[in-house]
């Protein structure tokens, strides 16, 4: 391992990904628990959540505003194939869309008549079709929601299909699913455990599914994260994944191999790549919000 400043270099590939004297920049502080980055190429607004403090935050150019309080609790956020704003909130226990007007749809509150748990993090795959985790964070505790009892008989991953609004379950043999995203051309979904969270025996992982239509197969590890866990991350035109590990940001090659490593300041929940080339990386981090430009574009549509 080579060490360059920010960068840990683990594989030669990596030179290229990411580069030595490109400086790790502290654009915003102040937040408590930093989630859920979403970059608006079209207006050049990335926006994110602070989940204790139950807002949303925006940044446009330098300056940084309230986009949205009360937020719900706000964890994850993406954006659909026509733009909109896709939310997990843990407060109300549902995913959300936020429409061009600023009024907001309900899209995913319950499973067979039971709350869901809180959902944690979204993706939009290219049929319009909505993917979500919903682990237990938002309801464990008073501080990230509200503290309430599962009605759920586990913590899964869903699927909502757009055209008839059904949700169904994709995997339910997680502990904690959280973070996760699509390979460039959709033929897998990676998903996270951090059920290590609150058991030192439970899964540090990530792992890898093939997409069979609105079905997930052959379920397999992708990466170890040990002594980390992957709370968020995105993929980058290449398939690489870009994940948070700790007090920083871990990337690996389609094929499982840790190719580098960008340490930062604070402990790291999530990620996105923005920029007018997608090669920004903007990283929410505790209390900060970073960003470093990288030899990689995102993957992110739109």
């Amino acid at each position: 391992m080579v060490k360059v400043n920010d960068v840990e270099i683990h594989d030669e590939r990596f030179r290229y990904l990411a580069f030595g004297n490109a400086s790790l920049e502290k654009l915003y502080s102040g937040m408590r628990w930093a989630e859920g980055p979403v970059y608006f190429a079209d207006t050049g607004v990335l926006l994110w959540s602070d989940i204790p403090n139950n807002r949303m935050l925006r940044l446009a150019g330098d300056q940084v505003s309230v986009f949205r309080q009360p937020s719900q609790f706000s964890n994850g956020n993406t954006r659909d194939r026509q733009g909109r704003l896709i939310t997990c909130e843990h407060g109300t226990r549902r995913v959300t869309r936020t429409e061009f007007d600023g009024t907001i749809t309900v899209m995913a509150e319950r499973y067979q008549g039971k709350r869901l748990n809180s959902p944690n993090d979204v993706v939009v795959r290219s049929d319009d079709s909505i993917w979500f985790t919903d682990p237990p964070y938002g309801i464990i505790s008073d501080y990230e929601g509200y503290k309430a009892d599962m009605e759920q008989a586990g913590c899964f991953v869903y699927r909502l299909d757009p055209k008839t609004g059904e949700l169904s379950v994709v995997a339910d043999d997680f502990v904690k699913p959280n973070g996760l995203c699509f390979s460039p051309d959709e033929s897998t979904l990676y998903i996270s455990d951090t059920g290590f969270s609150h058991d030192p025996e439970a899964p540090q992982h990530i792992r890898a599914f093939d997409v069979a239509g609105d079905k997930l197969t052959r379920g397999r590890v992708f990466a170890e994260m040990a002594p980390h866990f992957s709370d968020g991350f995105r993929a980058d035109t290449e398939g690489n994944i870009w994940t948070s590990a700790g007090a920083g940001v871990n990337c690996y090659a389609p094929s499982g191999e840790l190719l580098g490593r960008i340490n930062v300041p604070e402990l790291v929940a999530n990620l996105a790549f923005g920029g007018t080339r997608r090669n920004r990386l903007f990283i929410t981090a505790t209390t900060s919000l970073y960003a470093i430009y990288v030899g990689a574009n995102g993957a992110q549509t739109p």
